[in-house]
């Protein structure tokens, strides 16, 4: 066996091996982040109300919708409605939304986010009665930490306000939360979200 055959079975045999180590590790790590589609179970209403942001708040007759959701599209469509020629005569309006969900408290170490791909437009999103934040724009992404605010093992209430009360764009918009939602859970050490792109089908 001349040199260079040595020189291919040890390179060959040093790969290998260090492939299997890496595979190896690679198992015994952790998965850091569960990323939950969010998007079932959700209790929709047409029109403003003052306490649908409360925990107590009953929603039961509300309908049960799944996101992405418009209200809009649904019409009626008239000439004066508050959509126009440019907003393809829809209705427009303001809106709720609201979901319960449960988490188990061995998820009591982790970071827990809501993240909306989507919301049109002027939105502000509660988690068990306390406001995360206003959103104006409607064309981006954006997320909010639930982790401070949650109860475990026990509900817990997200609700979310839309105002699409004025027909503001050239061409239908749609009203509503009209992407997709994740809840994002991460260990305590972890990639910003902003640095992750996210596919949903």
């Amino acid at each position: 066996m001349n040199a260079v055959n040595i020189r291919i079975i040890l390179t060959f045999c040093c790969t290998s091996i260090i492939v299997g180590a890496g595979r190896a590790a690679a198992a015994k790590v952790p998965n850091v982040r569960q990323i939950q589609n969010f998007d079932a179970d959700w209790k929709f209403h047409l029109g403003d109300l003052t306490d649908a942001r409360q925990n107590e708040f009953s929603d039961r007759a509300w309908q049960s919708v799944t996101l992405p959701h418009d209200w809009s599209i649904a019409g009626p469509f008239a000439k004066d409605n508050a959509g126009g020629k440019s907003g393809g005569y829809v209705p427009l309006g303001i809106g709720w939304y609201r979901k319960s969900f449960v988490l188990p408290p061995e998820q009591q170490a982790k970071k827990v986010f809501i993240r909306f791909d989507g919301i049109y437009k002027n939105s502000e999103v509660w988690i068990n009665g306390t406001s995360l934040g206003e959103r104006w724009y409607g064309y981006v992404s954006f997320q909010y930490d639930l982790t401070p605010h949650l109860r475990w093992d026990q509900p817990n209430i997200l609700a979310v306000r839309v105002d699409n009360s004025r027909q503001s764009c050239r061409w239908y918009s749609g009203s509503g939360i009209y992407r997709h939602v994740r809840l994002v859970i991460t260990d305590k050490l972890h990639i910003r979200s902003d640095e992750i792109v996210y596919y949903m089908e």
